[in-house]
C-alpha cells in the first residue's frame, strides 16, 4: 500500500502524525509506516524517558510485540503471592510462567526504534500544542512553533492526553497510582526473584504490588482518586512491611490511570485515539500495556486507510470501523473487567479466597496471565457468574 502523497510530500506535510511514543503510539507509527505511509512520531520527552509503570508484560502483551524485538527481561514471575491487606498470605505457582519484568523506558525506546526502522520519522522533545481539522487535512502545531499537516492523526499521548480532550474521551473510573523503584541488596533480591506480590489493600478497590527486577523492585499501590493522603499512608505501610522503604528510591512517582466509559468516542473525524489516551485500561488490574499495543496496531491500520480514503464519507466509515474494532476486542474485555472490579470492590475477601483456595479460579487467572484466555472468558464461567450474583446480595466488606 503506497498512499498517493508519499512520492511528492512537501516539508511539514505527512500522511500520518502520531502523538506520543509509548506502546500505543510507537506501535501505531510502525504499522502506518509498514503500510507505506509517510509517518511522523512526536514525543514530548527525550527518548528514552522514565514512565511510571509496573513493567510486567502479560501474555497478551508479549504476543502483540513485534517479532524479535530486542528487549531486556529482568525476571519472569513463576510464583504469585496474594494477601489481604497483609493477612492470609498464600503463594501459588504458575503452570506456565509468563509475566516478563521490564522497564518501560527500555520497552518504549525499543518500540520507537522499531517504528523508525519501519520508516517513521521520530522527533522527541516535541509536544502537541494545538490540533485542528479542515476537510481532509489535520493541522498540528507543536511547542517548537512548527505547523504540520497530515491526512490522519493518532493520539497516544497518555492519560493526560490533549488529543483525548479534542476527541471527547469520557472515563468511568479514575485511579491514582503511587510507585517507587527501590534498589535492593542481594538477600532481598533473592527473596523476590521469580515471585511477584499482589496485596488487596484497605481502600475500596485498592491493591499493592511488588515486581522484581534483579537488584531493583518496582513497588506501588493504587486506589480510586480522591483520598491521596490515605493512599500515601497505605504506600508507606506497604513498603515498610515488605522491607522496601529504607533505601533511597531511584524513582518515587505517581500518576492517574483512566478507564474508558462504554460508548466514549475513539475518533473525531480523521483523529483517532489509542492506549491510555483512549482510556483503554483494565478496570481491575489497571493493566494497560496489552491494551496499548493492541489498540495501537488497530489505530495504525486505520490511519493508513484514512490516508487512502477516496472522500470524507469513506474516511467517516473508516473511523467508525476503528471504533467498532476496538470495542469488539478491547471493549468486551473492559466491560468484563468492570464487572470483576465491582465484585472485588464489594468483597475483596471473596475474591482472595477464590483465587487462593479454589484451584479452578487460580488456573483461570494463570491462563489469563499467560494469554490463553481473557477476562471476558473468566467472567463467563459458571463460577464467576455465581460469585457475581452472590456478591451483589452480600453487604460491601472492606479488606
Amino acid at each position: 500500500m503506497h498512499p498517493p502523497s508519499a512520492p511528492t510530500r512537501t516539508p511539514g506535510t505527512w500522511d500520518v502524525i502520531v502523538v506520543g511514543a509509548g506502546p500505543a503510539g510507537a506501535t501505531a507509527a510502525r504499522v502506518a509506516a509498514e503500510n507505506g505511509c509517510e509517518t511522523l512520531l512526536l514525543e514530548r520527552a527525550v527518548i528514552p524517558r522514565y514512565k511510571t509503570c509496573g513493567g510486567g508484560l502479560i501474555g497478551a502483551s508479549l504476543a502483540a510485540l513485534p517479532p524479535d524485538l530486542p528487549l531486556n527481561i529482568y525476571d519472569t514471575a513463576r510464583q504469585f503471592t496474594f494477601s489481604l491487606n497483609g493477612r492470609r498470605e498464600r503463594t501459588l505457582v504458575s503452570g506456565s510462567p509468563t509475566i516478563a519484568m521490564v522497564y518501560r523506558s527500555e520497552l518504549d525506546a525499543a518500540l520507537t526504534e522499531a517504528a523508525a526502522t519501519a520508516g517513521a520519522e521520530v522527533r522527541d522533545s516535541t509536544a502537541l500544542a494545538t490540533l485542528q481539522q479542515h476537510g481532509d487535512t489535520v493541522t498540528v502545531k507543536t511547542n517548537r512553533g512548527d505547523t504540520l499537516r497530515a491526512r490522519a492523526v493518532v493520539g497516544a499521548d497518555g492519560s493526560a492526553s490533549r488529543v483525548a480532550r479534542y476527541v471527547g474521551v469520557r472515563c468511568a473510573q479514575v485511579d491514582l497510582a503511587l510507585e517507587a523503584e527501590v534498589p535492593v541488596d542481594t538477600r532481598t533480591a533473592d527473596r523476590w526473584r521469580g515471585r511477584l506480590l499482589m496485596e488487596w489493600g484497605p481502600l475500596p478497590g485498592s491493591f499493592g504490588w511488588v515486581f522484581p527486577k534483579g537488584d531493583v523492585c518496582t513497588a506501588g499501590v493504587v486506589a480510586a482518586r480522591g483520598e491521596p493522603a490515605a493512599l500515601r499512608a497505605y504506600k508507606d505501610d506497604f513498603l515498610e512491611r515488605h522491607g522496601l522503604r529504607g533505601p533511597r528510591p531511584l524513582h518515587d512517582t505517581g500518576h492517574l490511570t483512566r478507564c474508558r466509559h462504554p460508548g466514549s468516542p475513539l475518533a473525531r473525524g480523521r483523529v483517532l485515539v489509542a492506549g491510555d489516551a483512549a482510556a483503554l485500561v483494565d478496570h481491575w488490574s489497571r493493566e494497560g500495556i496489552s491494551y496499548a499495543l493492541r489498540s495501537g496496531d488497530l489505530a495504525g491500520h486505520a490511519a493508513a486507510r484514512l490516508v487512502t480514503a477516496a472522500d470524507e464519507a469513506e474516511a467517516y466509515t473508516t473511523a467508525v470501523r476503528y471504533g467498532q474494532q476496538v470495542d469488539d476486542v478491547l471493549g468486551v474485555e473492559m466491560r468484563a473487567s468492570g464487572t470483576l472490579m465491582d465484585l472485588f470492590t464489594r468483597n475483596p475477601g471473596l475474591v482472595h479466597t477464590a483465587l487462593t483456595r479454589l484451584p479452578p479460579a487460580w488456573r483461570r487467572l494463570d491462563a489469563y496471565i499467560a494469554g490463553r484466555t481473557s477476562v471476558a472468558g473468566i467472567m463467563t464461567t459458571p463460577f464467576a457468574r455465581t460469585a457475581t450474583a452472590l456478591a451483589t446480595r452480600l453487604p460491601r466488606r472492606p479488606a
